[in-house]
């Protein structure tokens, strides 16, 4: 009797579903950004609740399910939302999906998120694409693995070229798209002002309470990672910011028809090499 993993098995129930090729780029999908995935042709859709080791949908904003189809001539996997480190105590919720992308051929992988800014030029309603974070939190999703490989450099962690390549996609399409640094908050409470004074004091434009783990994860995978933000209000105590779930919905919702336009134009946007995976780290 054969035995596979989690990822292997979840990869190998997607392919009997209808899935014929390679995956190139995985998109996670933020608070209320699942809409994104309406632009693949003829797409396979999954709820995780079908696929071993994926995580529930417990948060509103988030469908919960795996959409694969073509945009732009890409194969291109959608995750229609994530679970967070504040639903499950554990950092490594999203390690299973992320190992099925690899199963699956992915080699890049484009973060979203809802977040809040403590920078008087990332207002709300626009969108940043993060150049490195601070892991306020202290959690790591490699934490009691254990060994040398998991001594995983974090410099480039945001690949440089694939943030030049979604600059040049922003300027193609005609949108805004500062550069951000991006702190993590366990959550689930948003960050008190106090909190958000000493995330701007330490050098963060943004704060929020997801991404980070999956960077790290991506990284021992050997995926090439971008991330954005959908800046969705001021974060706590700045600029008048008292954030609510609600109105991060609201405005991610808002948010995502630019992001539609700018992920087109990043898919459009090809450049030598794109295709190849950074390193491989076993853990």
């Amino acid at each position: 009797m054969d035995v596979y993993s989690p990822a292997e098995a979840a990869a190998k129930i997607i392919k009997s579903r209808g899935l014929d090729r390679e995956i190139e780029v995985a998109f996670v999908l933020g608070t209320g950004l699942g809409s994104l995935a309406e632009a693949l042709e003829n797409p396979i859709i999954i709820p995780f609740s079908d696929l071993p080791g994926f995580p529930k949908a417990n948060v509103s904003g988030h469908i919960g399910q795996i959409a694969i189809g073509m945009q732009e001539g890409t194969c291109i996997a959608y995750l229609q939302g994530r679970s967070h480190y504040y639903e499950t105590g554990d950092a490594t919720t999203m390690r299973v999906p992320l190992e099925t992308l690899v199963a699956l051929g992915a080699h890049t992988l484009v973060l979203t998120n809802a977040a809040g800014s403590c920078n008087k030029d990332i207002y709300p309603g626009c969108l940043a694409t993060i150049t490195d974070h601070i892991n306020f939190s202290g959690r790591n999703p490699l934490l009691g693995l254990g060994g040398e490989p998991n001594f995983m450099s974090m410099v480039d962690a945001y690949e440089p070229r694939l943030i030049k390549r979604m600059k040049r996609a922003a300027l193609n399409a005609g949108i805004n798209l500062p550069e951000a640094i991006y702190m993590w908050f366990s959550g689930p409470t948003f960050e008190t002002p106090a909190e958000v004074r000493m995330a701007k004091t330490l050098g963060a434009d943004l704060v929020g309470m997801s991404t980070v783990p999956e960077v790290i994860l991506a990284r021992t995978l050997g995926l090439r990672v971008a991330a954005l933000s959908i800046v969705t209000n001021f974060a706590a105590g700045f600029s008048n910011g008292n954030p609510t779930h609600t109105g991060s919905k609201d405005m991610a919702l808002q948010g995502s028809v630019a992001l539609k336009r700018l992920i087109r134009a990043f898919l459009k946007t090809k450049e030598e090499a794109w295709g190849i995976r950074q390193v491989t780290i076993s853990s």
